[in-house]
């Protein structure tokens, strides 16, 4: 939240630091900044590394839950991976016409940071804040805990409640140190990494799904004929329904989050979320309809784990592929979402809204080093403190506020900045309907079911406007001992400002 930035000090040390990685960057022919590494395959990947999480395999039953049926759960299912698309593809445009890293956070400085001196900044701030100090790294804390849960679901069965639970704790940190040493060592180590995982995780979608077609050609069809029986007529609950469907195909604009990554971004950026949004809608209808064809009503919305009891109905002595299914994809997902993160970390500290030290780039490796480390100590927090699901209760509501918000950004970007060559333009009908639909899941669930969770919500954001006018507005900073911290860092991860570095 600090503009305080090593590359002003005075200190010799730190000065020979940077000349270092400027002597480094010029012998090896480059600049010290993020490369273009991610080309559509790996893009694709990258989207589907985020989306395809645990939710699929743990807790789809939400959905049909709030819808009461078989047949509005899968329209639900449906209809949330069009409204995905659609914000995916309104994203787009704004990732290739500012061709700028964070996604929302540059949208919105983009479009209001210069229309006043206080209020300007504002919504760019409390992205940041929230994404990155709050919503993120207790997302990556849940999801890692999954994987450890599931990882070492072989190993612990006959182990006392108690000790498991430090076991699960030990494990999702393992994994934690992990991703993090992935994503602080190379982009390209990622890339392998998420490539490999993308595949396997889709290859264990497909195993439900072939599962669920083996079941249907069996002639089981007793639950999927029950239709539109028990839907709800409640506006609030189908809006509840679709808050759960979209909480599974959140992920969506993480390629508008590494734009600056993409190679050819004006092509790939769209092209990829063109072909991996509608596949991972297939893949997450067919697997409900797989399900459904397998549990009942009852059993859907009563087992802990939905895709481990389909397993273990269906795939006999092969069920063990489930678990592992989550594990693989739970660990991928935490991977790309930290990977996502940093990158708002870093342009936002770029902007002068974080710790300018965050914006740093580690001068061998090419990587926002001191952003990755920042993200795992976060992480590590909320995994220690462990029940943190209070936390991910309101994260729709955040995230559609913001979605909502970046919606209005591209209209007025469209008046602001109408001569700038668009790569790739939405219909302007597109945003308004995203709009639309990010009003709706802001207020309907709030007046359906009005609870304490919406509140600590807006206390946040509350306490995000006090840090940005006290730290970023007034600038009343500790500057000897943010100094002295810069320092530390730029050492510690051989950090240095980018060359494209904003002042």
């Amino acid at each position: 939240m600090i503009h305080a930035s090593g590359s002003k000090m005075s200190n010799k040390e730190l000065e020979a630091i940077e000349k270092k990685g400027e002597k480094t960057a010029s012998e090896n022919g480059s600049t010290v900044e993020l490369k273009r590494e991610l080309g559509l395959f790996s893009a694709v990947n990258l989207i589907l590394g985020v989306m395809i999480g645990s939710g699929i395999f743990v807790s789809p039953a939400s959905a049909l839950e709030h819808s009461g049926s078989v047949a509005l759960c899968l329209i639900v299912w449906t209809v949330s991976g069009i409204i995905s698309l659609l914000g995916a593809l309104s994203f787009a445009e704004l990732g290739t016409v500012l061709g700028k890293s964070g996604a929302e956070y540059s949208y919105f400085q983009e479009a209001f940071g210069k229309r006043h001196k206080y209020w300007g900044p504002l919504p760019s701030f409390i992205c940041a804040w929230i994404y990155v100090v709050i919503l993120r790294p207790a997302e990556v804390a849940i999801i890692v805990m999954t994987f450890a849960e599931y990882a070492i679901q072989p190993f612990t069965s006959e182990l006392h409640p108690d000790y498991k639970g430090v076991v699960i704790k030990l494990g999702s940190l393992a994994a934690l140190f992990i991703m993090t040493y992935i994503n602080i060592t190379s982009v390209k180590l990622f890339v392998k990494v998420q490539n490999i995982f993308g595949v396997c995780k889709v290859f264990a979608c497909l195993i439900v799904i072939g599962g669920g077609i083996y079941e249907i050609a069996k002639g089981n069809t007793e639950n999927l004929s029950k239709g539109f029986e028990g839907s709800t007529n409640s506006a609030g609950g189908i809006a509840l329904a679709l808050y759960s469907g979209l909480w599974a195909y959140d992920g969506w604009n993480s390629v508008t989050v590494v734009t600056e990554e993409i190679i050819n971004p004006g092509v790939n950026v769209p092209l990829s979320i063109s072909i991996a949004v509608p596949l991972i809608t297939g893949l997450y209808v067919f697997m409900n309809v797989a399900y459904m064809t397998v549990l009942s009503y009852s059993e859907m919305i009563s087992v802990p784990a939905v895709a481990v009891a389909f397993g273990a109905r269906v795939l006999g002595p092969f069920s063990f592929i489930i678990p592992l299914g989550v594990a693989i994809a739970t660990f991928g997902c935490a991977m790309s979402v930290q990977f996502g993160v940093t990158r708002v970390c870093y342009t936002a500290a770029r902007g002068g809204h974080m710790l300018e030290v965050f914006s740093f780039v580690n001068m061998k490796r090419l990587t926002p080093a001191p952003a990755v480390a920042l993200q795992a100590f976060l992480t590590s927090i909320f995994i220690s403190v462990g029940n943190i699901k209070t936390l991910i209760d309101f994260a729709s509501w955040f995230l559609w506020f913001f979605y909502g918000l970046a919606m209005v950004a591209l209209l007025v970007l469209r008046k602001t900045k109408r001569d700038t060559p668009r790569p790739y333009r939405v219909p302007t009908l597109v945003p308004c309907f995203v709009l639309l639909v990010a009003i709706f899941l802001s207020i309907l669930p709030i007046v359906h079911d009005p609870s304490v969770k919406y509140l600590m919500a807006i206390g946040f954001m509350a306490l995000g406007v006090v840090v940005y006018t006290v730290f970023v507005y007034y600038k009343k900073t500790p500057t000897k001992l943010l100094n002295k911290f810069t320092f530390l860092t730029q050492v510690l991860f051989e950090s240095v400002p980018p060359s494209n570095h904003e002042d």
